[in-house]
C-alpha cells in the first residue's frame, strides 16, 4: 500500500494541477470518493429495510418507525449547515475523515440500544456526522477536478452512493432475516469503518482550496449570494422534490411487498435493493450527456424516467413493480448528478456553502417527505403514496422547465 500510494502520488496533470479524467491521481480520487459515498449512503439507509423490523420490535407504527431513517436525514440537514462553511475554512479532506468515522461509531453504538428513544437519539448523531461527507465531496470534487472531467466524475461519486443505498438495504435486509436488525445495523457500522479508513489513506490532499473566513457577516454574505443567484433557489428545490419523492417510495414499498398477495419476506425485499445498480450506472451515464445536451434537458428527461417508473408500481404483478422501481431508481440518480453537478459551476464562491444549501434542501426533502408519506399510506394505500410522489415529481419538472427557459 506504501509503494502504491508514493506511485499514485505523482499527479499526472498539467500546469494548473487539476486533476484530469484516466491518470493515475484521478483513479485515485475516484475511488475515495466512490468509497465515501457508498459508505454514506449505507449507513444513511441501512434501516429503511428494517422498519417493519422496528415496528416489531419496538411497538410503533409505520409512521413512527420512518422516524429511524428522517431524523438521520434531518440533522443532516442541519449540519450541513455548518459543516459546509466549516469546510471552507479548515479544509475538506479533515472534516470528511472526522465525520465518516464518528458516523460509523455511532452507528456501532446504535446496534446496542435496547430503547426506542436511545435508537432515534444515535440515528440523529449519525445523520449530523454524515453531514461533514455529503457537504464536502462535491464541492473538493468541483474544486480539484479539471473541467472537462467534472461531470463524469460527479456521475461516479453519485454512483457510489447508489450502491452504498444498495448495501446497506441489501445487507440489513438480508441479515435481519437470518438473524436480527442489530446484528445488521452493526454489519454495516463495521463495513462504514472500513470504508473511513480506506478514505483516509487514498484522498489526494487539496491543491486548490483557499480558506475562507467563517465570520457571521462573510457567512451571511455568501447566503444572500447564493439566493440572489438565479439559478441556485432552483436547483436547492429540485432537490429536495427528487429526494422527497425517492425516499417515500422506498420507506413504504416494503410494507407493501411483505403484504398480501405478495407477502414477500424481510430477506426479497431487502434483495429487491438490486434496483440501485440502475443508478450507479444512469448517473455517470448522465453526467456524460449533459456535455452533448445540456443540463436542463438531461435534468427534465430524468425526471420524467422517474415519474413513468412510479406509475408502473400502480400495477399488481410483482415484475412491472420491479421494472418500475428500476426507471425509478435510474431516474432519481440521473437528476441528482445532473443537479447536483450545476451547483458549482453557478456558485460564483464560497462553493463549500452552495453545496451545503443545496444538500441541506435536498436531505430536508427526505426528512420533511418520509414521515408524512406514511399518513398517505396508512389512509389511501399505495394510492396515496403514489399520489403524493407524481405531486412532487410535478413539481420538479415545472423547476426544470424554468432552469430550461433560463439556461439552455
Amino acid at each position: 500500500m506504501k509503494n502504491l500510494g508514493q506511485h499514485w502520488r505523482r499527479y499526472d496533470v498539467s500546469g494548473d494541477e487539476y486533476i484530469k479524467r484516466g491518470t493515475r491521481v484521478w483513479l485515485r480520487a475516484t475511488l475515495a470518493l466512490f468509497s465515501a459515498g457508498l459508505a454514506t449512503f449505507a449507513l444513511l439507509y441501512c434501516v429503511q429495510p428494517l422498519m417493519p423490523a422496528l415496528s416489531e420490535q419496538f411497538g410503533v407504527s409505520p409512521t413512527a418507525s420512518s422516524l429511524s431513517l428522517s431524523v438521520s436525514t434531518g440533522l443532516l440537514a442541519l449540519g450541513l449547515l455548518i459543516t459546509g462553511p466549516l469546510s471552507d475554512a479548515v479544509g475538506r479532506k479533515s472534516v470528511m475523515v472526522t465525520a465518516l468515522l464518528m458516523a460509523a461509531v455511532f452507528t456501532l453504538i446504535a446496534a446496542t440500544m435496547s430503547s426506542w428513544h436511545g435508537l432515534l437519539i444515535l440515528r440523529a448523531l449519525t445523520g449530523l456526522a454524515l453531514s461533514g461527507v455529503a457537504a464536502v465531496a462535491m464541492t473538493w470534487l468541483s474544486e480539484e477536478v479539471h473541467p472537462s472531467a467534472l461531470a463524469f466524475s460527479m456521475g461516479l461519486y453519485i454512483s457510489g452512493n447508489s450502491i452504498g443505498g444498495m448495501s446497506g438495504r441489501l445487507l440489513s435486509g438480508l441479515i435481519a432475516d437470518f438473524s436480527s436488525w442489530r446484528a445488521a445495523v452493526a454489519v454495516t457500522g463495521c463495513f462504514a469503518l472500513a470504508a473511513a479508513l480506506l478514505f483516509w489513506k487514498i484522498l489526494p490532499p487539496s491543491r486548490h482550496f483557499r480558506p475562507a473566513s467563517l465570520k457571521p457577516r462573510s457567512l451571511l454574505l455568501n447566503f444572500r449570494l447564493h439566493w440572489r443567484d438565479p439559478g441556485l433557489p432552483l436547483l436547492f428545490a429540485e432537490g429536495f422534490l427528487l429526494m422527497g419523492a425517492f425516499v417515500t417510495l422506498f420507506n413504504y414499498i416494503g410494507y407493501r411487498l411483505m403484504a398480501p398477495p405478495w407477502s414477500l419476506s424481510q430477506a426479497i425485499v431487502g434483495l429487491l435493493s438490486v434496483v440501485y445498480l440502475t443508478g450507479s450506472w444512469s448517473s455517470p451515464r448522465a453526467g456524460a450527456l449533459t456535455v452533448r445536451y445540456g443540463r436542463a434537458p438531461v435534468l427534465l428527461f430524468s425526471t420524467t424516467v422517474m415519474l413513468a417508473g412510479v406509475l408502473l408500481t400502480l400495477f399488481s404483478h410483482i415484475w412491472v413493480i420491479l421494472a418500475g422501481m428500476m426507471l425509478f431508481t435510474a431516474g432519481f440518480f440521473a437528476a441528482h448528478a445532473v443537479a447536483s453537478g450545476w451547483i458549482g459551476p453557478r456558485a460564483r464562491r464560497a462553493r463549500g456553502q452552495a453545496s451545503s444549501l443545496y444538500l441541506f434542501s435536498y436531505y430536508l426533502g427526505s426528512s420533511l417527505a418520509g414521515t408524512p408519506g406514511g399518513v398517505f399510506w396508512m389512509h389511501f394505500g399505495w394510492n396515496g403514496i403514489t399520489l403524493f410522489i407524481t405531486a412532487m415529481l410535478v413539481m420538479a419538472l415545472l423547476v426544470g422547465l424554468r432552469l430550461r427557459r433560463k439556461y439552455l
